[in-house]
């Protein structure tokens, strides 16, 4: 049975009922905005809740229904054939209650910032970064998000020595968010007359989408170096004739954002900067929280080896879950829903248990 105190969820279906009638009454827009983004927050709980009570009275009838002696053996048996489905639809109720009452990621519903490296093995490495790409590209369009370069410096056979795209849609960051860490790929390159199995790298970083009110970059604390882009970086940035680094001088993170348009160039870099700081503000925040950082799926370290794609052997492993999948090639056409879905309910199963020994 659900372990939630009855006068809680009835505040809960009872504040649901209240904002859709001050909905109703046609507040000022901004009155209504406010209370819209409420009324979404708690609608599936609320229509959950109701649910479960109705199943519960259901339960309430038929046990009351079962304690009457003077009931026919006919309609006894269909009773008790009935009640342990009613205990089932209660048990699941209950678990999806649970979860939607579980603390939220407050970036979860975010756009994203996407950044690709190649990491170690050289031309194979930078190849792999740009499978990883299209991989990443073809999940995004499976969802209807859109996906934007922002810039890439492009590897010398191919791929990418470094890719970073914007991910913008409802909920990229839910989705993506532990897919940070170091893929590792072990396949034989195309320039391997051996037949050798190499191993190769990239490191990949997913960060929420920040608003100027998420961080607060002052003047003073960054410099803003105009300069005239050359050959290094490939193909990208060879079309523009300038380039803007930005060094947030505090932190000693630094963007160089290159295109045709200078104001381009700043407003891009700016956004970059700060989607870097507020990340290395949540992660701050995240080590302070010991009992919640051991909840996630793995450090979330972009040292630590997350995932491999072993290509001769048709398979995947995500390191985190021990989960391994022989369809490596339609994970790599962005069939990655499996792996994301596993990563969630592992994620939220953790959360659960941390939430009950409390």
């Amino acid at each position: 049975m659900l372990d939630l105190p009855a006068d809680k969820m009835d505040q809960m279906v009872k504040r649901f009922d209240m904002l859709e009638a001050q909905m109703a009454e046609g507040p000022d827009s901004e009155t209504y905005v406010r209370l819209a983004a409420e009324y979404a927050e708690l609608e599936e709980i609320a229509g959950k809740i109701r649910e479960y009570r109705q199943v519960e009275a259901e339960r309430d009838d038929l046990d009351a229904l079962l304690s009457d002696a003077e009931i026919d053996a006919e309609m006894r048996a269909l009773a008790e054939e009935e009640r342990p489905e009613l205990d089932e639809r209660l048990e699941t109720l209950g678990q999806d209650i649970r979860l939607l009452l579980l603390p939220r990621d407050a970036a979860d519903q975010r756009s994203a910032i996407l950044e690709i490296r190649a990491g170690t093995g050289g031309l194979e490495a930078a190849l792999f970064a740009g499978d990883l790409f299209r991989m990443y590209e073809r999940y995004a369009a499976a969802h209807g998000w859109k996906m934007e370069i922002v810039s890439a410096s492009d590897g010398d056979a191919g791929g990418y020595k470094e890719i970073i795209a914007q991910v913008e849609g409802k909920g990229v960051f839910s989705k993506l968010k532990f897919e940070s860490g170091v893929h590792r790929v072990q396949r034989v390159p195309e320039t391997e007359a051996g037949g050798r199995i190499h191993t190769s790298a990239a490191t990949v970083a997913v960060l929420p989408k920040a608003e100027e009110v998420d961080v607060d970059i002052r003047n003073e604390d960054i410099r803003i170096d105009t300069m005239r882009a050359s050959g290094a970086g490939g193909q990208h940035v060879n079309t523009t004739d300038s380039a803007v680094r930005i060094t947030h001088v505090p932190s000693g993170i630094v963007v160089v954002q290159a295109e045709k348009s200078q104001h381009q160039n700043r407003a891009r870099a700016m956004e970059i900067l700060r989607a870097r700081l507020y990340d290395e503000e949540r992660r701050k925040a995240a080590e302070e929280r010991s009992e919640a950082r051991r909840l996630q799926v793995g450090s979330g370290d972009r040292s630590e080896r997350i995932r491999t794609y072993n290509f001769p052997q048709g398979r995947v492993t995500d390191h985190r879950i021990n989960m391994t999948l022989y369809k490596l090639d339609r994970v790599m056409e962005g069939d990655l829903d499996e792996i994301v879905d596993a990563l969630t309910a592992d994620h939220q199963a953790r959360l659960l248990t941390e939430e009950a020994a409390a």
